[in-house]
């Protein structure tokens, strides 16, 4: 059994007259945008737990690994396995809100 072809049909945007897609997805008011949502990373201690972390940078062009180790600010660990969470906006604005910063 040999499967039909099937035709190819006029798109409806020029059938109506629009000079595109767009113009005529604009008209009807459809969105064809896929909404990304914003991830945002947090880099936590393994140690304490703190989000005050940040990469060592004296000497870090001499030092093997290119200064890709990490030192907590709270409890002073240094390391290079830093744990890394990432939330979406509303995980972030409840992170925020918990560990009581202002948010504008």
């Amino acid at each position: 059994m040999a499967k039909k072809k099937k035709k190819l049909e006029t798109p409806e945007w020029i059938k109506q007259g629009y000079d595109s897609p767009k113009e005529y997805n604009k008209s009807k008011g459809i969105d064809t945008k896929k909404k990304k949502e914003k991830i945002f990373k947090i880099r936590e201690c393994p140690k304490c737990g703190s989000d005050d972390v940040g990469l060592v940078l004296i000497n870090s062009d001499h030092e093997e690994g290119g200064g890709k180790e990490w030192e907590c600010r709270k409890c002073k660990w240094k390391g290079t396995q830093v744990k890394t969470k990432e939330l979406s906006e509303d995980e972030m604005m409840k992170y925020l809100d918990e560990k009581g910063e202002e948010v504008s």
